[in-house]
């Protein structure tokens, strides 16, 4: 049967480097730079997908209180027109004392 116990080493994985202070070579440097840039790309990707829908998110909810604010003014003036059906009558009746 296979041995599952993980082996031991005393070799360095993933260590942290810091290239300022390191004394790195200029391969080093470049595949550094690289490794960052495509991590930037990933993360623009991310972020221009995320404010595309947040832009449409805010833009809807502008064009939808513009949108009711041109409803609400429209059904004010057809109030308008109601009141001014109902008064109507009232000017066509004869005057007497009490009007």
């Amino acid at each position: 049967m296979a041995d599952n116990t993980p082996q031991k080493s005393d070799a360095p994985f993933a260590t942290r480097v810091d290239p300022l202070k390191d004394d790195l070579s200029e391969q080093q440097r470049f595949f550094i730079k690289q490794v960052e840039q495509e991590q930037w790309k990933k993360r623009t990707q991310r972020m221009v997908g995320r404010n595309a829908v947040v832009g449409l998110a805010i833009g809807a909810l502008v064009m939808g209180i513009y949108g009711y604010t041109w409803y609400s003014v429209s059904q004010e003036n057809a109030v308008n027109e109601l009141d001014e059906d109902a008064r109507r009558p009232r000017t066509q009746e004869p005057k007497t004392g009490a009007n």
